[in-house]
């Protein structure tokens, strides 16, 4: 297995990234991180272990996740990526809703480079396509960004296959996140276009049940992941991650934890 892959042709990232999500995005710690300089340890931590590719978004706690990272890690070690996204409001946990109007766009990159103190975004995503906005439109504004040295690289999230191929005939693409994991394969066809493609494949939900109100997660599952993970010597987490690491070679798995311990169970697999 290659433990690295080629982001957009010129950025190398280590496949075992981290999902910052989980320390400002949820409905139970919206806004600011309660224990605010133990999650900027964690983010020094991953990068200590060698992980150079962090996820984040603007709805991740109404900019709060993004400002954490920038508090954390600016000035960045060299080779740090940081990718965000936006085009998706979220001013409450309960108040969710797409707006990826090529304003709103430039709004939101423009802040979130503020909060992660950095003068380009490495790889910004539009988060999902909104209904009400031409997805071309959306795209070429963010094509637009790009242009002015905004932004990098430009990545999808809950696309279509027929979207990126949209989003690719406007600008290139470097990365699609999509919902994957060892039982949710629905996507592969998105999967195998991207490996064709040399576009990185980011799987959110990598250990969560079907469908995702309920169920058992992967993680604790008994069934298939379970028994590799007995069959390899990893736990049920690092079982079903290593499963994506294996999929494809432009995986690249972006668990989230507030543990440091966990990062470092995570990380073991590389």
């Amino acid at each position: 297995m290659n433990p690295t892959f080629l982001l957009g042709g010129d950025l190398p990232i280590n496949r075992i990234g981290y999902g910052a999500m989980r320390l400002t995005g949820q409905p139970g710690n919206f806004g600011p991180y309660a224990d605010w300089e133990g999650g900027k340890a964690l983010l020094r931590r991953a990068v200590e272990l060698g992980v150079n590719f962090i996820d984040t978004a603007h709805p991740y706690g109404g900019g709060w996740n993004e400002k954490l990272i920038g508090e954390a890690l600016a000035p960045y070690e060299p080779g740090v990526v940081v990718a965000t996204k936006g085009g998706v409001e979220k001013p409450t946990p309960d108040n969710i809703y797409p707006d990826g109007s090529p304003a709103n766009l430039r709004r939101r990159v423009e802040e979130s480079a503020k909060l992660l103190q950095v003068e380009r975004i490495d790889l910004y995503q539009l988060h999902r396509p909104d209904p009400n906005v031409p997805f071309a439109e959306s795209i070429g504004a963010l094509a637009e960004l790009r242009s002015e040295g905004k932004i990098r690289h430009i990545g999808l999230s809950n696309v279509t296959l027929a979207q990126v191929e949209e989003a690719r005939r406007i600008v290139p693409i470097a990365s699609v996140q999509n919902r994957y994991n060892h039982d949710e394969r629905e996507d592969d066809a998105v999967l195998d276009y991207c490996t064709q493609h040399d576009i990185a494949y980011l799987p959110w939900g990598p250990l969560a049940a079907k469908p995702m109100e309920q169920g058992t997660p992967l993680a604790s599952a008994d069934g298939a992941i379970a028994d590799l993970a007995k069959a390899s010597g990893l736990t049920n987490t690092q079982a079903a991650l290593q499963w994506l690491l294996n999929r494809a070679p432009n995986v690249v798995v972006i668990p989230g934890t507030t543990s440091i311990q966990h990062l470092e169970e995570n990380l073991r697999i590389n």
